[in-house]
């Protein structure tokens, strides 16, 4: 039936409606969101953020989280929510060993919280969901960067509104470099790209819509914040660094025609070696980077990543477009054989069983049975200290999936099920994926410098604003 919002929608569009597709217009008038034509705008790639300053042992930069809006439908614009107006966020590169003293100002009517995902930072760097920027306050970020090359995240983490502000758009890539890796003469410069993967629901005017654990209508899945772009490259060997950003949408992800890639590094760093694969599995905050050789592909060939989680019937399955062109190139990047040593984490002292759950009353998600209190300590651990970590999904009869994800130390994942993982996801990890009725065992080795009070959560999105959350206390 044409209703009256239809019509006002009508009304709106009918001075313009000359000018505009047919498609277009269709989806004025509609809650759908409007149409866009695949693979028919270039890949965007998030600006590299530049230091403001430099001293000899820190790089200076500065960030305004604000609201603006984005060309993600042809002729519209979105409102989101941004770091400097990029979305998503900003790229910032940074050396092993060379701090980054980041200042982050607040000019949304909401607190902002910056955590970055992955590092090895002081308490009061770490972005706790209670160490909030006010609105019209700024804050400074110290990151030590005193741990090796990695592909890192930030995102917004600040209480209640977490979720809702990620899902809007604070995040951004973040990556450090060190000399070793350097030195391994992996695919670099204009050959080495993020993308930042996550999923979202708009209505008929391309605007997000927001609806808190809404994971089945978030149908639209973003790459850069673009949907479905292409890329024209070369024919010679890529490193991508992919990122799920998203709140709840589970990646399964691989080439189309079907073609094995090489991943060398998973959320905290290199991995001992090179490991060929199909398809590369991540779910929320997870990450990996992986090495595919354009070499092998005609001039002229569409290479689809693709996600595969769900199946043929996966939401926004085709998700970006390689266009390979020319001839095979000069390309002097190798992928070695071996790629570091990776660290012993010792012999546990304590063993932790860590319950994942919906609470009873179908109203929050809790660990160990108890909703987040932010002041709360829930456990404590001793510095230098291996722990082994027992994490149960008891949400079998729901069918829910969880995660863990562990502030400050990056972990091993041991097993999950009963079975050991396979040696891509084992280490280095800060977020493990606990599928409904499983247990996964984590042994993690608190090894850092800093000591204080950190959190732990699910790293679904929308599970850990509904209270999946809790804090540890790492003592001297």
């Amino acid at each position: 039936m044409f209703s009256r919002r239809d019509a006002l929608k009508l009304s709106a569009v009918a001075g313009v409606g000359m000018v505009l597709p047919a498609q277009q217009l269709a989806s004025a008038l509609s809650d759908d969101p409007p149409v866009v034509t695949p693979f028919s705008v270039p890949l965007p790639i998030p600006p590299v953020l530049r230091p403001v300053t430099s001293s000899r042992s820190a790089d200076h930069y500065e960030m305004v989280v604000t609201p603006a809006t984005a060309r993600i439908f042809p002729g519209l614009d979105t409102r989101v929510l941004t770091f400097n107006g990029s979305f998503p966020g900003p790229t910032i590169r940074s050396r092993r060993g060379r701090a980054a003293v980041v200042k982050v100002t607040n000019k949304m009517s909401t607190p902002a919280a910056v955590h970055l995902h992955g590092a090895n930072v002081a308490p009061e760097s770490d972005g706790h969901p209670l160490d909030t920027i006010d609105p019209g306050a700024s804050r400074l970020y110290h990151y030590p960067n005193s741990q090796p090359a990695a592909t890192l995240w930030y995102h917004d983490h600040a209480h209640h509104v977490e979720a809702e502000q990620v899902y809007r758009g604070l995040t951004g890539a973040y990556i450090i470099s060190d000399s070793e890796t350097d030195a391994l003469r992996l695919p670099s410069g204009e050959f080495d790209i993020p993308l930042v993967i996550r999923d979202a629901q708009f209505d008929g005017d391309g605007q997000l819509v927001w609806k808190l654990d809404d994971f089945a209508n978030r149908k639209t899945v973003l790459v850069n914040g673009a949907i479905q772009p292409t890329h024209k490259v070369k024919r010679r060997k890529y490193r991508l660094r992919l990122i799920n950003a998203a709140n709840s949408r589970p990646l399964r992800l691989a080439l189309n025609p079907a073609s094995d890639v090489i991943q060398i590094a998973s959320d905290g760093g290199l991995l001992g070696r090179p490991v060929t694969r199909p398809e590369v599995e991540l779910w929320p905050a997870e990450r990996a980077e992986i090495v595919i050789d354009f070499s092998k592909f005609p001039s002229g060939t569409n290479v689809i990543l693709e996600n595969t989680f769900n199946g043929p019937e996966t939401p926004g399955r085709q998700l970006l477009r390689f266009e390979v062109t020319g001839s095979v190139v000069a390309d002097d990047s190798v992928v070695p054989a071996k790629l570091r040593d990776l660290e012993d984490l010792g012999t546990p002292t304590v063993t932790r069983r860590i319950v994942l759950a919906r609470d009873p009353t179908n109203t929050f998600y809790a660990i160990d049975g108890k909703a987040y209190d932010p002041k709360r300590i829930d456990l404590t651990v001793k510095r230098g200290t291996t722990e082994l970590w027992e994490v149960v999904n008891d949400d079998g009869q729901y069918n829910f999936p969880h995660s863990i994800h562990l502030h400050l130390v990056q972990f091993r994942v041991l097993e999950r099920a009963g079975q050991p993982v396979g040696e891509w996801e084992a280490y280095p990890k800060d977020t493990a994926r606990v599928p409904a009725g499983q247990t996964v065992k984590i042994l993690v080795k608190f090894d850092s410098e800093f000591t204080g009070v950190y959190p732990f959560h699910c790293h679904f999105f929308d599970h850990s604003s509904m209270a999946m959350m809790a804090n540890m206390q790492v003592l001297p």
